[in-house]
């Protein structure tokens, strides 16, 4: 995994979970990466990665079972697309469209350079 320099490194962890489930590669109520497990093979700080645990518990994504590990939670593809969705409004959705008037770009011609790709 490359990091980006301007997001913390828990949240891209998190997003990086997130995309494990959304891609189906982790189905709700499987077992995922212990602690260690997912810090050795990010090259992390165990720290860092129980912080994103944490951030991931909080959300209701990921659940511990002491002495078993965590587990994607139950409706949590539902949870993530769910805070996606607002992050996008919130975030990318304002960006966008300042770009298109920037640029002068219609939503006709967006639709066709779109289907051209």
């Amino acid at each position: 995994m490359k990091f980006i320099d301007n997001k913390a490194i828990y949240i891209q962890i998190a997003e990086w979970v997130f995309e494990q489930i959304l891609n189906g590669k982790w189905k709700e109520g499987d077992r995922i990466l212990s602690v260690r497990e997912l810090g050795t093979s990010l090259e992390v700080n165990p720290n860092t990665v129980l912080r994103s645990y944490d951030y991931l518990q909080n959300m209701e994504v990921i659940v511990n079972r002491r002495g078993v590990g965590y587990f994607v939670a139950p409706e949590a593809t539902e949870k993530i697309i769910s805070q996606r969705r607002k992050q996008f409004i919130e975030e990318e959705v304002p960006q966008f469209f300042k770009t298109m008037k920037l640029v002068r770009m219609s939503w006709r011609e967006l639709e066709m350079l779109y289907e051209e790709s």
